[in-house]
């Protein structure tokens, strides 16, 4: 085989290998309002209720999040402020990660040293929005830990005092003086509400999951 055809041959073999563990996020708003989805990577996108928007990343991906902004105006340039999540633009910038509170999905896809992806849903930044994650495909396998997590509760609702902003709950895992963090701590109120969430650093065991690489999902606000 001559080196150019080999070089083919490898091209080949590694486009498969790509398009065989190729990941697709589906966000949903099923929200009776507008979310604006934001994602990094893969920037932002208007959501009205009904509306979806698939989110590609790159095999290999990680410390990835996506999550959802509310109450935003944006200028005909895409710039702009939301009452929460906003990150100052239409299309959020790599590594401009929002304003707090906020409900956060957070993921890292299939790794080296690690053939599964990881997953999580995050209330250490707060709370804006419910939202579900659901795997389309695998779901169940690696011995459960690949299945749907929610965080439904009616948090915005009973929110104390303290914690409340316009539009969403703040944590006192990131936000000085309205509480203590931790698995004793006030962070509780977020525990007992939504099981699946991360709720305080170092929850990793009850609240981190895993699919196989390569997986599907389907994340949804409002479910």
């Amino acid at each position: 085989m001559t080196t150019l055809s080999a070089s083919l041959v490898t091209i080949f073999l590694l486009s498969i290998i790509t398009i065989t563990h190729a990941t697709t996020i589906t966000v949903v708003n099923n929200c009776d309002y507008t979310v604006w989805a934001a994602a990094d990577p893969g920037g932002g996108r208007r959501l009205t209720k009904g509306n979806t928007w698939n989110v590609n990343p790159a095999p290999g991906t990680k410390m990835a999040r996506i999550w959802g902004r509310t109450g935003c105006n944006f200028d005909g340039n895409g710039n702009g402020n939301c009452q929460t999540g906003g990150c100052g633009k239409l299309v959020c910038n790599p590594g401009n990660w929002g304003t707090i509170p906020k409900t956060l999905f957070e993921y890292t896809l299939a790794q080296p040293n690690n053939p599964t992806d990881t997953i999580d849903i995050s209330l250490i930044e707060g709370f804006n929005i419910p939202i579900s994650f659901t795997p389309t495909s695998n779901s169940g396998s690696l011995g459960g830990k690949c299945r749907t997590l929610r965080c439904t509760a009616d948090i915005n609702g009973q929110c104390p005092r303290n914690w409340k902003v316009p539009g969403g709950c703040n944590s006192p895992c990131t936000t000085q003086g309205i509480g203590t963090c931790g698995a004793n701590g006030d962070s509780k109120f977020y525990k007992q509400r939504c099981p699946d969430a991360y709720s305080f650093p170092k929850d990793d065991q009850s609240s981190t999951f895993a699919c196989p690489s390569g997986t599907n999902y389907r994340l949804t606000f409002c479910p």
